[in-house]
C-alpha cells in the first residue's frame, strides 16, 4: 500500500458517498467508472463479480467498496475505501438529521425536498443496474433471464431468493 493509493482510495470513495441519495447501488456507475476507466484497479468482470458477491452476502448494499478496496490494495485498501466511504457521509447525516429533527410541524421545503430526492435516488439506483447488466450478460440466455426475473420481481411478491435461486439453476442446466 503506498500514500499515493491510500490518498486515491479516499478520494473515490470518500467524494463518491457524498453522492449516494438512495445508497450504495445508487453510485454504482460511479464506482465502475473510476475503479475500472480511471484507475484500473479492476476489469469491468472484476466489477461484476464483487458487485454480485457484495449483494449475495448480507449486510448492507456498500459492502461492495470493501470488495473494490481489497482488489485495489488488498486488506488496508479494503479498511481505507470502507473508511472513507462511511466517516464523511455519516457526520453529514448525523448533522443533517439533527436540523431535520430541529422544529416540527409542516415544512414546505421539507416535502419538496424529498419529493426531489426520490426521482434522483431512482435513476441512480436504474443506472447502476444497467451498468453492472452491461458487462454481466454475456449472451441472449442471460440477457432473457435479467429481462424475465426484472419483470417478476416488478409485477409479484416473489421472494427475490426463489428467483435467484430459479436463474442459477436454469443457467446451470443451459450452460448460460
Amino acid at each position: 500500500m503506498t500514500l499515493t493509493l491510500a490518498l486515491q482510495l479516499c478520494s473515490v470513495f470518500g467524494i463518491t458517498s457524498l453522492l449516494a441519495f438512495g445508497g450504495g447501488n445508487a453510485v454504482i456507475p460511479q464506482f465502475e467508472l473510476l475503479t475500472v476507466t480511471v484507475h484500473h484497479w479492476l476489469t469491468a468482470q472484476q466489477f461484476t463479480d464483487s458487485f454480485a458477491i457484495a449483494q449475495a452476502a448480507p449486510g448492507p448494499s456498500t459492502l461492495i467498496v470493501s470488495l473494490l478496496g481489497f482488489r485495489a490494495g488488498g486488506v488496508w485498501g479494503a479498511l481505507i475505501a470502507t473508511a472513507a466511504m462511511v466517516i464523511p457521509t455519516g457526520i453529514i447525516v448525523w448533522g443533517v438529521a439533527k436540523l431535520w429533527d430541529r422544529g416540527h410541524g409542516e415544512k414546505v421545503w421539507r416535502h419538496a425536498l424529498q419529493d426531489g430526492m426520490a426521482p434522483i435516488a431512482v435513476g441512480l439506483i436504474l443506472a447502476g443496474g444497467v451498468v453492472v447488466a452491461q458487462h454481466a450478460e454475456s449472451n441472449w440466455v442471460q440477457l432473457a433471464m435479467t429481462v424475465i426475473a426484472t419483470g417478476i420481481l416488478c409485477v409479484s411478491k416473489t421472494n427475490p431468493l426463489i428467483v435467484a435461486v430459479s436463474c442459477g439453476v436454469v443457467g446451470y442446466v443451459l450452460g448460460a
